[in-house]
């Protein structure tokens, strides 16, 4: 028999706060993370606009093992789990399952090799110790100390942070972990820049999901974990219980390496509410994948409007976090969950005339209040990976 899941602990680094309560109070204010790139060398670009972490000091997170030898990425996935495990009340020993996704998977630090090979013709070595994707999740282990561990890392592009959740999920259902630590972190880096910027999908001023004069994405970073275990041992124990996993969905249809598909979407999104068992009608409120591209952005409403016919409010975090590539899902599930808990919804910033493809009701510039039974996180990746999963509120 499955066991009921809760959501009991969250951690947050991202470029509208860090914390829990940083990070809400961010949602709350429709802050945007958006500032000029200056973790890499932005010559040669017509314009360069990102959402980067900023005060970030990895000495107050990282003690059980030295910092240096940890790339940006890794950094923010073990600073996201200490927080999360000290905000469930934790210590995160017996059976416990760390699953970190992630796109580039610390694709920084290799950059950062490169560039001392080529200035200074010589790597140090605390960079030639960097192992990138393998590191998130052991580098989690090794800070918290953890021995009986279930360790992976999933790299389904942007949607890997909903595949983490999912993973973690099945984990604590079935009984096979105590605790599972999931959730997705990436660092910012010239290579995924330049890709999405030849790509022609980089807004040169913001992110402005579902708007008419929308441009494209702008690149983030940061990492979001979140804390799973059984819901019964949860409240025996008196936790702070943020929101129910109610049940995920998760499809690739591999028909264009960067274009999503109207009917596959559709079709995750019914397979996580068959999963929740909740009907289109229960559902409140849907954070959407919402990237700010024209063809994400009126895809993902098609396949919305496909669903639910009349949609919920849709909004997206990504106005303000921008594209955190594998922590995106994980930082708009902790949205979802803190919406939940808090009463409000985060709005969809930057906004100004919204498309008629897309046909929604964004929420937009400023949050409001609304009490919120059923929360649905859509998240959509290149190669035709989705996942989609559904938090509740306990009564």
């Amino acid at each position: 028999m499955r066991q009921r899941v809760a959501v009991t602990g969250l951690g947050v680094v991202s470029s509208i706060g860090t914390g829990v309560a940083e990070y809400t109070a961010g949602l709350r204010a429709g802050r945007s993370g958006a500032r000029p790139i200056s973790v890499f060398d932005t010559a040669g670009f017509a314009h360069s606009m990102g959402c980067e972490v900023v005060g970030f000091s990895p000495e107050r997170w990282i003690t059980a093992q030295p910092h240096d030898d940890l790339g940006r990425a890794a950094q923010f996935s073990v600073a996201a789990a200490r927080m999360a495990v000290a905000d469930a009340g934790i210590d995160a020993s017996g059976r416990t399952m760390v699953c970190i996704g992630t796109t580039d998977g610390g694709g920084d630090a290799g950059e950062r090799i490169a560039e001392h090979a080529v200035r200074d013709r010589e790597v140090p070595a605390a960079l030639r110790r960097r192992v990138p994707a393998a590191t998130l999740p052991v580098a989690v282990a090794r800070e918290l100390g953890l021995s009986d561990v279930d360790i992976s890392t999933v790299a389904t592009a942007c949607a890997a942070g909903n595949y983490a959740i999912g993973n973690g999920y099945d984990a604590v259902a079935a009984g096979d972990v105590d605790v599972a630590l999931c959730g997705g972190a990436d660092a910012m880096c010239r290579m995924t820049f330049t890709g999405f910027y030849r790509l022609g999908a980089v807004d040169p001023e913001c992110c402005r999901p579902f708007d008419v004069n929308r441009q494209g994405i702008l690149t983030g970073e940061g990492a979001g974990v979140l804390v799973l275990e059984p819901l019964e041992r949860a409240m025996a124990r008196g936790a702070r219980i943020y929101a129910e996993v109610l049940g995920y969905g998760l499809n690739c249809d591999a028909r264009h390496p960067v274009a999503p598909d109207q009917d596959s979407v559709a079709a995750c999104m019914r397979l996580a509410l068959d999963d929740a068992g909740v009907t289109p009608d229960q559902v409140d409120l849907i954070s959407a994948h919402g990237t700010g591209t024209k063809a994400n952005d009126t895809t993902e409403c098609g396949a919305i409007h496909d669903v639910f016919g009349t949609p919920p409010r849709t909004v997206s975090v990504k106005s303000m976090l921008g594209h955190t590539m594998g922590a995106a899902s994980a930082l708009s599930a902790i949205a979802c969950a803190l919406a939940i808990r808090e009463g409000f919804i985060p709005p969809t910033i930057n906004h100004v005339e919204t498309d008629p493809a897309c046909g929604i009701d964004c929420v937009p510039n400023s949050s409001v209040a609304a009490e919120l039974n059923v929360v649905q996180n859509n998240a959509l990746a290149f190669g035709g990976n989705n996942s989609v999963v559904l938090f509740g509120r306990l009564p």
